[in-house]
């Protein structure tokens, strides 16, 4: 049972520690050193959406441990399940956004910063306790 709290924070550290990482330290180091503009631009538009989709591979993750420890209706009903699901949506329409029917560069860079602060508030939470995944659950 401490398999699921210790991978609910490795997967947590992983996505929201790179999501972070990345808009500002990378990113910001990258144009600080005096790489041109379009490159950093570009080493931005490739990791920005591998990134998403790992924040989404790791989301699923968290909700599989999530509904393990406290059940279904903890995706709705409890505060991180109710941030892993705004995280799920929003990963999806950041891809939704980039693509070629409707680009919009914008939608994907709010999406990207606000599964970041989702992310954020995410680590703010407690995470499922060894407890959760003894009491037995309706689901």
């Amino acid at each position: 049972m401490r398999a699921g709290v210790i991978s609910w924070r490795l997967a947590q550290t992983f996505w929201v520690g790179g999501l972070w990482l990345l808009q500002f330290v990378v990113l910001p180091a990258l144009s600080k050193i005096g790489l041109a503009p379009l490159l950093v631009e570009e080493i931005s538009g490739s990791l920005q959406p591998l990134l998403v989709g790992f924040a989404a591979f790791c989301v699923v993750l968290q909700a599989l441990v999530l509904i393990q420890a406290a059940g279904l209706q903890s995706l709705w009903r409890d505060v991180r399940g109710q941030l892993l699901l705004a995280v799920l949506l929003l990963a999806v329409s950041y891809f939704v956004a980039g693509a070629e029917w409707w680009e919009s560069a914008r939608w994907m860079m709010f999406s990207y910063l606000v599964i970041g602060l989702c992310g954020l508030m995410l680590v703010l939470q407690e995470p499922p306790r060894s407890a959760d995944f003894r009491k037995p659950h309706a689901t």
